[in-house]
């Protein structure tokens, strides 16, 4: 499913037009992505927990080169399925 898909069963389930579903979508995935920006978590009960996780630096190789190298510390988006979500997938 990609975004097109998503409007429009967003727009279908809660009986309003594709593009208010598509404003409501883009507001939503903004909202998060600033929450994570500032640190902190989103949590949709049912649903998952969107967080910030930190990976520190670490060395790897270069493929190519076989030389090592030094891959920088970097903070990245996780999501962590809730109970509901888990349990409807199984």
């Amino acid at each position: 499913m990609n975004k097109t898909d998503l409007v429009e069963k967003i727009a279908a389930g809660a009986g309003i037009s594709k593009v208010d579903a598509k404003k409501a979508l883009d507001a939503t995935v903004a909202a998060i992505k600033d929450a994570l920006i500032a640190g902190d978590k989103v949590s949709l009960v049912g649903f998952g927990t969107f967080a910030v996780n930190e990976r520190p630096a670490r060395e790897g190789i270069n493929p190519a080169t076989k030389a090592k190298i030094t891959i920088a510390a970097k903070k990245v988006a996780k999501f962590k399925a809730g109970a509901e979500l888990a349990d409807a997938l199984n």
